[in-house]
């Protein structure tokens, strides 16, 4: 397996180099081997899809979709080959797909993972704050009272202006 994984770095870095059609080659003789190799598959899609060749790159990424359906990162390449070759609506329905994926791996909480053995990568929790509760609580806070403990009067209606003797007609 260190042989195919040794291989797959060199096609990568033939990948990186712009070298597409030696890395199909690479990659083509790591899923002849294993023809589950995710990533090898994966990168062949990529590679088409590089050189322009969507409609091939899209049939390389279905083959990898049917290796892992729910992965993200298929989803976001499908769509990316799709749009790339006209076609929104499937290039939609593969970006919704990339989306519900990522939401999927959020949810996803860590057993025993990298972030139960390095307590300094978890979230920060507030500290519980401390306070007094009151002895007594007054009966009715929003009644304001007057000296004699009674609701002030309302004050006076002014006059309404404009009597008999303002109309000038």
């Amino acid at each position: 397996m260190d042989d195919l994984q040794a291989q797959y770095d060199d096609a990568m870095f033939d990948y990186s180099t712009g070298e597409y059609e030696v890395a199909i080659g690479k990659l083509s003789g790591i899923l002849a081997v294993d023809p589950g190799h995710f990533d090898a598959q994966l990168a062949v899609a990529m590679c088409h899809y590089r050189k322009g060749d969507y409609p091939v790159a899209i049939a390389e990424g279905h083959k990898a979709e049917r290796l892992r359906p729910n992965e993200q990162l298929v989803h976001t390449n499908l769509s990316l080959f799709y749009m790339r070759s006209g076609d929104k609506t499937t290039a939609e329905k593969h970006g919704l797909k990339a989306r519900i994926a990522g939401w999927k791996d959020d949810l996803k909480t860590p057993a025993t993972g990298t972030d139960a053995a390095e307590p300094e990568l978890q979230m920060a929790q507030p500290k519980p704050k401390s306070f007094k509760m009151p002895e007594k609580f007054p009966d009715m806070p929003w009644k304001k009272t007057g000296r004699t403990g009674a609701t002030p009067p309302a004050p006076p209606i002014p006059p309404a202006a404009g009597g008999k003797g303002d109309n000038p007609s």
